[in-house]
């Protein structure tokens, strides 16, 4: 996106002086919802780590599959939290191709993410099945009466919650937060988290990561990454879904497209980010 772009990409209280990780992760996915700070950003960040581009795809391709999972089990409702800028292989795309009638609710605090999802939403969408909201992730009865206010979603029927590369972006509260969810969601409902980690990563990854971390630093949204015990946490007493908590590569990797996931197939754990799917018994 040129910095002249449409101004309904442009909401008053968008920060331009420093970059933000949602517009970041458009770029490395080749989206246009981007300007020069975030751009300039990226290409730092593809310079420590030249598979920068490759891992975000890696990561938006356990999306897809995680969702395709959710749907194979008889989920067809979504809410994504956390959904950053609209790209190829968003949650509504992926769950309509197995499951016409699925339903998702979009929830971000990013302002340019809202208005492009909005945008993309009134083209493409379906506003009886399609939502999006602003929120922030720790804000949690906030944004669950929200989304459960849109009538998108029946609370009364299993959800799949998602949070996708976005939990290493809060550093106080995560737990916590992530923890009332759990409790708000119905049985038979699903947790998909992905999540940077530098545990048992290899040492020239390990390096990049946290030359990554002091890059970030400098954002307006600053990187927490967290072990592996630490991250299974975020499940609580949900029932994993194997292959339980793993490297994103890792993560049913035959289950869907996986051009980028499969590059790493010899060496998971340079992906430097776990996944996993957990159901609510």
């Amino acid at each position: 996106m040129s910095d002249n772009a449409d101004p309904d990409f442009m909401p008053e209280d968008i920060d331009l002086d420093r970059p933000n990780a949602a517009r970041v992760y458009d770029w490395l996915l080749g989206g246009e919802a981007n300007w020069a700070v975030d751009r300039q950003f990226g290409e730092q960040v593809v310079q420590t780590n030249p598979n920068a581009r490759t891992g975000a795809m890696v990561n938006r391709e356990f999306l897809g599959r995680a969702v395709r999972y959710c749907v194979q089990q008889g989920v067809t409702q979504f809410l994504d939290i956390g959904s950053g800028v609209p790209t190829v292989g968003n949650v509504h795309e992926v769950a309509d191709k197995v499951a016409p009638d699925s339903r998702c609710v979009y929830v971000d605090n990013e302002p340019v993410a809202v208005a492009h999802s909005k945008i993309l939403l009134e083209r493409h969408g379906d506003p009886d099945r399609h939502a999006v909201l602003r929120g922030d992730l720790r804000d949690v009865r906030g944004v669950w009466k929200q989304a459960m206010g849109t009538g998108v979603l029946d609370p009364d029927r299993p959800i799949a919650l998602l949070m996708v590369a976005v939990l290493h972006f809060i550093e106080e509260g995560a737990h916590e937060a992530v923890a009332h969810y759990r409790e708000l969601l119905p049985e038979g409902s699903y947790l998909v988290v992905s999540h940077g980690s530098y545990d048992g990563i290899p040492a020239e990854q390990l390096a990049q990561v946290e030359r990554i971390i002091q890059q970030y630093q400098r954002s307006s949204t600053p990187v927490n990454v967290r072990g592996r015990d630490e991250f299974t946490t975020f499940f609580g007493d949900f029932d994993l879904v194997e292959p339980g908590v793993a490297w994103l590569p890792e993560w049913r990797p035959g289950e869907g497209e996986s051009k980028a996931t499969s590059q790493f197939l010899d060496n998971p754990a340079a992906s430097c980010v776990l996944g996993g799917v957990a159901r609510k018994a």
